[in-house]
């Protein structure tokens, strides 16, 4: 991938990342205030307003043209060759509850999930970054990494538990350690790690934005993304489609958790 457009990517993410930690400082009481309602369908909370603005208006100014995907504006045409598939502020309940578990993510493609080719995802709490690159691997604060062979003896996982919850995601509620831990971005990208063994949504809940970064990097760090039904994850770069995701370090685990 061309190089600028690598570099116009993460100072994206470090101009969100640097007006995220400003207003967590300022106006904190502010951040989970609606501020009216997104292009995909949701309310918008301050946080997400401020963080997708700055990004909006440092990329507009940018001499290196992309188009924009980001849940609160929709997408903005500016007639790039690539689109920034953006989510300023993954895990937005934790960050105005105070939570520690959230992140900015941007995946740069064109037109599907699998044409994506380059992802970042910036853990906001802990300054913590995954980088990716297709057919380069993945890497973690300049380090790369990849999924262990086998999961763990006692198997940890994140779930999407709550109102999304159904009969699958019960079954393997049951088994191993579970967390849930609300930043789908995060909880992928900690399977790439090694940190969870696996990832699973049940429902059709997620969408692209949320997930277009984080699967490019888990699957360079060799592991395997699909939706519930086990099938590869694919989706089209818009906010019209919701994906369920089965996240996890092989295929005999997919295997497994399809069929709870």
């Amino acid at each position: 991938m061309d190089e600028d457009i690598k570099m116009l990517a993460n100072n994206t993410v470090d101009k969100i990342y640097r007006k995220i930690k400003r207003v967590y400082s300022s106006d904190f009481h502010r951040l989970g205030s609606n501020v009216g309602i997104g292009a995909d369908g949701t309310t918008t909370k301050y946080i997400d307003k401020v963080a997708e603005d700055v990004a909006l208006k440092y990329l507009k100014k940018s001499s290196t043209k992309v188009n924009i995907l980001s849940e609160e504006a929709g997408f903005v045409d500016q007639g790039g060759k690539y689109t920034f598939v953006l989510d300023p502020v993954d895990g937005t309940r934790n960050a105005y509850r105070g939570i520690p578990f959230f992140s900015v993510s941007l995946g740069v493609g064109n037109k599907t999930m699998s044409d994506v080719e380059y992802g970042i995802v910036k853990n906001v709490a802990s300054g913590d970054v995954f980088v990716a690159e297709k057919d380069h691997g993945s890497f973690l604060n300049n380090t790369p990494i990849m999924v262990p062979d086998m999961p763990g003896r006692e198997m940890l996982s994140s779930l999407s538990l709550g109102k999304n919850i159904n009969k699958k995601t019960m079954c393997l509620a049951k088994k191993g350690v579970v967390r849930s831990l609300g930043s789908a971005s995060l909880e992928m990208c900690m399977v790439a790690l090694g940190g969870l063994d696996y990832y699973v949504v049940g429902q059709e809940f997620l969408r692209v934005t949320d997930i277009a970064a984080s699967t490019l990097i888990l699957r360079e760090a060799k592991g395997f993304v699909t939706n519930i039904a086990g099938v590869d994850l694919e989706m089209p770069l818009n906010l019209d489609e919701r994906t369920s995701v089965v996240a996890a370090c092989n295929q005999d685990l997919i295997d497994e958790i399809v069929s709870c």
